[in-house]
């Protein structure tokens, strides 16, 4: 009876862990170092007048991603296999070469963000970039899917170096609270459009989509374990948000108090270190690093996934060089030439952060509608498809997305250095 009642407790807790990652993994690299500046900018600027804005960022990730997860594990193919077969070549090769140069795009703004922390704890970036890139190579390279996800996990949770810096900055909790459900003192002006559309926007990129379902589909995730990958986007959602939570307030509770400002998550680390101590700034600074080469991993990989599902080339981290030359050539090429970008002599690294938005605002209406179009397809999707009222309720969440990134897209451009 005591070993039926233990297996009882315990096969829903192996289940859930047999599907862990994808969702949680996503959705926490998309609190990359551009991510961490535009939060860092917040809180230094507008304190806590903005955390009313993390309730409809959690709703549009967790139901992004939901889709994603469901549509890889309906059809155990990737979303440019998909797109692909559903609407043809020439389609998935304009999204492709698109996605290739966004991608590329956005993994030198990561390597900036790398060089951006390597130099808080007084080391070249000369030396810490190509370590970095050396490092990521080695591991997806070398590495079976299991335990590049378990690596990618355990980075994960560095991120709670941010909740502990949050902690340390001493915020008044009761106040935090209240602004987070009702705000007070919210004045809609162009600079707080502009953030409050940044911090939206930035939840959800191209390459999320392809990246979560292309992990789903080589976890090998079956249809009878939705509901438990459903939980695993919703965590990892929560979890993602949560990070976002505290980075915004460790800014408002020293920063914008002392009436400091600053423009990137690098200065917002720096700053920290008088006004909430030596250990919050080292935090802040560990979160930046570990976020920037954490992103710096999964978008080449996001990449050569997509560029391979389209063309029909074997893919994936659970197949040799050998099996696989196209995925990992595709992966090698992009680490290093981000990486290499970014040590160029007199780089101008805001610029690249900014050209990576633009061009993820280009190109994610796009990733949207072929996503919204494939998840309502019955013959495609069986019993996973969506239902009518949910079908509605995606296409105005979409509406609205694009209709945010629209405007990110015209502030941002409209306001370049």
């Amino acid at each position: 009876m005591y070993q039926l009642l233990r297996r009882r407790l315990w096969a829903p807790i192996v289940a859930f862990l047999a599907v862990l990652g994808p969702a949680i993994i996503t959705a926490n690299v998309d609190n990359d170092a551009p991510g961490i500046a535009t939060y860092s900018v917040a809180g230094a600027d507008f304190g806590y007048s903005v955390l009313w804005l993390l309730w409809p960022t959690l709703l549009i990730l967790i139901v992004v991603q939901e889709i994603c997860a469901r549509m890889g594990i309906a059809t155990g193919k990737g979303l440019a296999d998909l797109i692909r077969e559903s609407f043809g070549i020439k389609i998935t090769m304009l999204l492709m070469l698109a996605l290739l140069i966004t991608n590329f795009a956005n993994t030198a703004a990561e390597f900036a963000g790398v060089a951006e922390a390597s130099r808080l704890f007084g080391l070249s970036p000369f030396i810490a970039v190509p370590v970095g890139a050396a490092l990521i190579w080695l591991l997806v390279v070398r590495g079976s899917y299991a335990s590049v996800e378990r690596i990618f996990l355990v980075a994960c949770l560095v991120y709670f170096a941010y909740p502990i810096s949050g902690l340390l900055a001493k915020p008044d909790w009761g106040y935090v609270f209240k602004e987070s459900v009702l705000p007070s003192g919210v004045h809609f002006t162009d600079a707080y459009v502009l953030i409050a559309v940044g911090i939206v926007g930035a939840t959800i990129a191209p390459w999320m989509q392809f990246y979560l379902q292309a992990s789903v589909v080589e976890k090998g995730t079956r249809a009878q374990s939705y509901r438990l990958a459903r939980w695993d986007v919703i965590i990892g959602g929560i979890f993602a948000v949560v990070v976002v939570f505290f980075i915004t307030i460790a800014c408002a509770a020293t920063l914008f108090q002392a009436g400091d400002s600053i423009s990137t998550a690098g200065e917002a680390a720096a700053a920290l270190r008088p006004l909430a101590g030596r250990y919050a700034s080292l935090l802040f600074a560990v979160g930046l690093m570990n976020a920037a080469l954490f992103a710096a991993s999964i978008l080449p990989l996001s990449t050569a996934y997509v560029v391979c599902e389209g063309i029909g080339w074997e893919r994936g981290i659970g197949r040799s060089f050998k099996e696989a030359p196209q995925f990992y050539l595709l992966f090698t090429g992009l680490t290093g030439l981000g990486a290499a970008a970014v040590l160029l002599p007199g780089a101008p690294l805001l610029r690249i952060l900014l050209v990576s938005q633009v061009m993820n605002g280009l190109l994610l209406p796009a990733v949207l509608v072929l996503m919204l179009l494939l998840v309502s397809r019955r013959g495609l999707m069986g019993d996973l498809t969506n239902s009518r009222a949910y079908s509605v309720f995606c296409w105005v969440l979409c509406g609205l997305i694009i209709a945010l990134d629209a405007c990110l897209l015209i502030v941002t451009v409209a306001h370049r250095p």
